[in-house]
């Protein structure tokens, strides 16, 4: 058994940086977890602190239900692989695979069987007599893992293993540690800042951004329903179209979501209706990946965007068609204006600063100059814009018979619209 949990593990560095932020997570015995980011989030400090290579500022980590904050890494039964290989130049492979075997003190006769077997088992077998810099990057790799391996350990750690590798090479290697560390039921936390490895790879994915824990969840779970509006963002190629929307209410017959010069009608009877109908008279942010458009005729009836091509981008496979719809585009990156009020009288306005400062960490007050007596909002740093003209990616046929500027009418699956509101939070949380 090999259980790992955190409780509210921080860690800030002597130079005052916030590197992980208050983490909670369970690994459960012999689950893949990955954890996904982009560089600099915290994910590798997170590997190192369970490894006992870092210390926490605060907080613990449980290793099989026990704290293990003061326990050296040697007595910890962990494996980890580094994306550098981290080889010795002057062994062979067979020397390499067998080096923690030879610490522990296990006979050659022993020792030479487990060494066989492993590199059997990760193709290497016939090159153990080599040297690392006769091998290539995936030789080097396996034998990396393969010293790991070896030593039969309760907990796998890998940070960034195949970063070094071509897609070809990456996308191989992946297949096999992943089934080689279900085989050997390996519990195993791997970080990645490759959506593609995490989502295929993963039993769970724990999502990180500035070193605060963002989604926990299968596969399945963090892309079909992101828990905030960064994880949509993050997740999909292309990325999910995130547009603002003014919410208007008519009681017991649809919620209109208007985006700019067209609207949505979500059905009264669609149980994520009552929680979107909060908003009444404000602005949320609506998500719909690409494969939630298709293409259909002008004339169409039903809940259908329209609008011009501004350009196409083709990959063989398919092409995607970037539409103008006269919608607002909501950039997670760029979020921190706060929106212009709603008219007296209404429920004061949920602002999209909080976005910012729950997303980046860094709060945002809004410069309030008067123009002809009336305040208007502005960003602090005017070269960074939290909207734009949308931009709608659509999935279309490879090499269609369109172009730039031609016009094209898409119908939108209400039931595969995602929902947040300004702090980032996903709106119907309930819903199933």
């Amino acid at each position: 058994m090999s259980t790992v949990t955190l409780k509210d593990v921080t860690k800030v560095f002597r130079d005052g940086t916030l590197a992980v932020d208050s983490i909670n997570l369970d690994v459960n015995d012999g689950e893949f977890m990955v954890l996904l980011g982009p560089s600099g989030c915290g994910k590798s400090t997170v590997l190192r602190m369970i490894a006992g290579l870092e210390d926490p500022t605060t907080g613990a980590v449980m290793l099989d239900g026990e704290l293990a904050n003061d326990l050296p890494p040697r007595d910890r039964k962990i494996a980890m692989v580094f994306q550098d290989f981290a080889l010795y130049p002057h062994m062979t492979v067979g020397d390499n695979i067998a080096f923690p075997l030879r610490l522990a003190g296990i006979e050659p006769e022993p020792r030479g069987e487990r060494v066989s077997d492993v590199a059997s088992a990760l193709g290497i077998g016939d090159v153990l007599a080599r040297k690392p810099g006769q091998l290539s990057g995936g030789q080097r790799q396996r034998v990396a893992m393969g010293r790991a391996i070896v030593r039969r350990p309760g907990l796998f750690l890998m940070d960034e293993p195949l970063s070094n590798l071509d897609s070809g090479l990456r996308a191989e290697l992946r297949a096999e540690i992943s089934g080689l560390t279900r085989e050997l039921g390996v519990t195993t936390v791997y970080v990645t800042h490759d959506q593609a490895e995490a989502l295929t790879m993963a039993d769970r994915v724990a999502i990180m951004r500035r070193g605060v824990l963002q989604d926990v969840g299968t596969p399945t779970q963090v892309y079909g329903r992101p828990a905030t509006l960064y994880v949509a963002a993050f997740l999909g190629s292309p990325r999910m179209n995130l547009l603002e929307a003014s919410v208007y209410v008519h009681l017991d017959r649809y919620v209109t979501l208007n985006l700019g010069d067209q609207s949505l009608y979500l059905p009264w009877n669609d149980i994520r209706s009552r929680a979107v109908a909060h908003y009444h008279g404000e602005r949320i942010v609506v998500g719909m990946r690409a494969e939630a458009l298709t293409p259909v005729s002008p004339d169409s009836p039903g809940d259908v965007l329209r609008g011009r091509i501004r350009y196409l981008e083709h990959h063989g496979h398919e092409s995607l068609a970037f539409l103008d719809i006269g919608a607002t585009a909501i950039m997670v990156d760029e979020m921190g204006a706060p929106l212009e009020p709603p008219p007296v009288g209404q429920r004061g306005l949920r602002r999209f600063g909080s976005v910012m400062q729950r997303l980046t960490g860094k709060p945002v007050e809004p410069v309030e100059p008067s123009v002809g007596g009336v305040q208007t909002s502005v960003l602090p740093d005017p070269g960074r814009h939290h909207r734009r003209p949308a931009e709608l990616a659509v999935r279309l046929a490879p090499y269609p018979a369109v172009s730039a500027g031609h016009p094209l009418a898409v119908s939108v699956r209400m039931d595969a619209l995602h929902f947040f509101d300004e702090r980032g939070d996903r709106i119907d949380v309930g819903w199933r």
